[in-house]
């Protein structure tokens, strides 16, 4: 079971929902469906946006990038969540429990850049509506499409190969249905501080960084409808962005309870803490391409 050189556990043990074993049946309906909803939904954004070159546009593209991110997301908890509810399989290797770990936080760290990039372009569209086209190239698109994606990949880098390199002395419990990094952290006995300040240097300068900035830019898009003087003409504005508020809410509102619930969870049953868990990963995959689906007008500059 262990590396008796390295005290490096040969596979980690996944967590699913304790005392609640007996209810699993239960829940394989909801957690399939979710899913499905998820891998279908964004596909189907993706394939038609692609098809349809008339959606080459600034908007469209962004949104093609959000639901890539969301698909993501979705592949990579899909085989440990699935597994443990459908077959009751909570073992994963400790290299592919890594891969894991990089998939997730890439993903999620892309999907907050390119939420960023959605803001930046509703503010463009607001402000200078006659310019947008110009100001966001295809080019300009393509760059920013690929820098976040280098970004997130360039920041998770280091991460499996510092926890490598830490013995665990035997720990491999793991406290979710898949391996995130500030779990993994927990269970070595060695020094874990270069991974706390990098794992915390990564969330400060994306998370944090890219949920102020969203901020800023909705300030900026709030004062600039004021200064429209006809009614129809604010509604109009704010339209274009609802979208884009909703995609918005739907990742950061789980997050933050995730991180509320975990900050007071001594007061919290540890069942209900991995539920939420669980459903901040998996619910906005599925609620993106609905919003998409039931406001398409909100998606139409004019």
């Amino acid at each position: 079971m262990f590396n008796s050189s390295q005290f490096t556990p040969k596979y980690f043990l996944l967590t699913g929902l304790p005392g609640l074993e007996d209810l699993y049946s239960w829940f394989i309906f909801p957690f399939c469906l979710t899913y499905l909803v998820a891998l279908l939904g964004n596909s189907l954004i993706l394939t038609v946006i692609k098809k349809n070159t008339s959606l080459h546009q600034p908007m469209y593209l962004f949104l093609a990038m959000l639901a890539f991110a969301e698909l993501g997301v979705s592949a990579s908890t899909l085989p440990t969540v699935l597994g443990i509810f459908l077959f009751g399989a909570n073992e994963i290797c400790f290299e592919a429990c890594l891969l894991q770990m990089f998939s997730i936080h890439s993903f999620s760290i892309l999907k907050s850049g390119v939420l960023l990039a959605m803001s930046v372009d509703s503010f463009v569209a607001v402000y200078n509506p006659l310019r947008y086209t110009t100001i966001l190239t295809l080019s300009r698109i393509a760059g920013t499409g690929a820098v976040l994606g280098l970004k997130s990949m360039m920041l998770m880098f280091p991460l499996p190969f510092l926890l490598k390199r830490l013995p665990f002395c035997g720990h491999n419990i793991l406290s979710h249905s898949y391996c995130l990094h500030s779990d993994l952290i927990q269970l070595p006995c060695g020094d874990t501080h270069p991974n706390s300040i990098l794992g915390l240097c990564i969330v400060t300068s994306t998370f944090g960084l890219d949920s102020l900035l969203i901020i800023i830019s909705y300030v900026l898009i709030l004062y600039t409808v004021l200064g429209i003087t006809s009614g129809e003409g604010r509604w109009k504005a704010l339209s274009t962005c609802v979208s884009h508020i909703c995609a918005v809410l739907v990742y950061y509102v789980p997050m933050i309870s995730v991180a509320l619930l975990h900050r007071f969870r001594k007061h919290a049953a540890p069942a209900l803490r991995l539920l939420l868990a669980n459903v901040y990963l998996l619910v906005p995959p599925v609620l993106n391409p609905i919003i998409t689906a039931l406001r398409p007008s909100r998606f139409a500059r004019g």
